[in-house]
């Protein structure tokens, strides 16, 4: 069977409104893993964020390892490690180790940083974050290539540095590059051939950038003798589905708001505007997010894909908008009617229905015949026992 044209993962920032127990939310966050894992999602990524009260892992990694004890077949990556905050050599090793503990089930996802403030705490400037991912990235390539690394910055001293574990994963383990707004991580991506994780919303106007920075991407990673590949191409987007729509609307009052003010508050940019006063309608009307039911998410997804040209990974944003029992009955929903239909998983059982029922008049009649035909063998045999006697 094909490799299924669409995958499905989640991107676990994590958002929990700041009034709730931490312990309990990221226990919470643990379940919901465990629970995804039975339901067939591909992957989940995970955030690293120091500050700000609401996105509240602080390492990725330490959350991997916990997880991938209590799963079984779901893939987990970084989403993302921030690049600037960590020493490359160190970064790698760790998550060489990590490969080696989820036995190739670890995958590592790098960005510059999104909050400002957690750049400030440790006396980075904003402005260098990129260009501190760029040399950052390069180094941890080349180690997991299985070089010996020696390089000077103005922030890291490498010398002679050479991993003591190759990875678990051959060549070397899966690596991913988020994008958002601007073009540096869809370069970053290009340049090594790696994976490109689009974030921002799936909104028309978000998507139109995400596309331009796929086209980027593919420009880059051909100018470096790479062949792009859509697999390869990660969506975040923002869903919330239930039986009906209305039930959707309803469901999503119990935190949408909370997230909307945390983006106004505190993260780099607004989601959604100030201005609003309904915060689902807005997201429904501008397309920013899809709420409603699977059929809904069907026409959604098929939006995006279509006007993407195509990628690999459909992730929808952890966001805590419903309370925890509609959350879980949102991704049952989704792997249940939604995943389906862009994973041509359904396809033949529709086929093999729908061959037999063309025939089932005919079928019937063969099977009535065979019936009846051992019918009459039963009591011709038993004709000639009686004879007999």
């Amino acid at each position: 069977m094909s490799e299924p044209y669409m995958k499905s993962g989640i991107f676990l920032a994590p958002f929990h409104n700041h009034d709730e127990n931490p312990t309990l939310s990221m226990e919470r966050d643990l379940e919901l893993l465990e629970h995804l894992d039975r339901l067939n999602y591909h992957e989940a990524w995970i955030g690293e964020h120091h500050s700000g009260g609401f996105e509240l892992i602080a390492c990725p990694e330490m959350f991997i390892a916990a997880a991938a004890q209590r799963t079984r077949h779901i893939r987990l990556g970084t989403g993302v490690v921030s690049l600037p905050y960590h020493n490359p050599f160190m970064l790698a090793d760790r998550m060489v180790q990590l490969d080696h503990m989820t036995r190739g089930r670890a995958m590592f996802g790098v960005g510059p940083g999104a909050l400002v403030h957690d750049a400030l705490k440790i006396g980075i400037d904003p402005s260098d974050q990129r260009q501190m991912m760029e040399e950052s990235f390069d180094i941890i390539v080349r180690l997991m290539n299985g070089e010996i690394v020696s390089k000077k910055t103005d922030w890291f001293n490498i010398t002679d540095a050479q991993l003591q574990l190759r990875p678990y994963t051959q060549p070397t383990m899966e690596l991913a590059v988020a994008a958002a707004r601007s073009p540096s991580g869809s370069v970053l991506a290009g340049k090594y051939g790696v994976g490109m994780l689009s974030i921002g919303g799936t909104s028309p106007m978000a998507m139109e950038r995400h596309t331009a920075n796929w086209g980027i991407y593919e420009e880059t990673a051909r100018a470096n003798g790479h062949t792009p590949n859509r697999k390869d191409w990660r969506v975040v987007g923002f869903f919330h589905i239930a039986e009906t729509r209305e039930q959707a609307i309803k469901n999503v009052k119990f935190g949408v708001e909370q997230f909307a003010q945390y983006f106004r508050d505190v993260a780099t940019f607004p989601i959604i505007p100030g201005d609003v006063g309904d915060a689902t309608e807005w997201l429904m009307e501008t397309g920013t997010a899809c709420i409603g039911t699977p059929d809904d998410a069907v026409a959604y997804v098929d939006r995006l894909m279509k006007g993407s040209g195509g990628f690999g990974v459909l992730c929808e944003l952890a966001q805590n908008w419903a309370d925890w029992e509609a959350t879980k009955r949102h991704y049952e929903l989704m792997a249940r009617f939604v995943h389906p239909k862009f994973q041509q998983s359904r396809e033949l059982l529709k086929g093999s229905y729908d061959y037999a029922a063309e025939r089932h008049v005919e079928f019937g009649g063969q099977a009535a015949a065979a019936i009846q035909k051992a019918i009459d063998r039963h009591a011709a045999t038993q004709n000639k026992k009686e004879a007999a006697e």
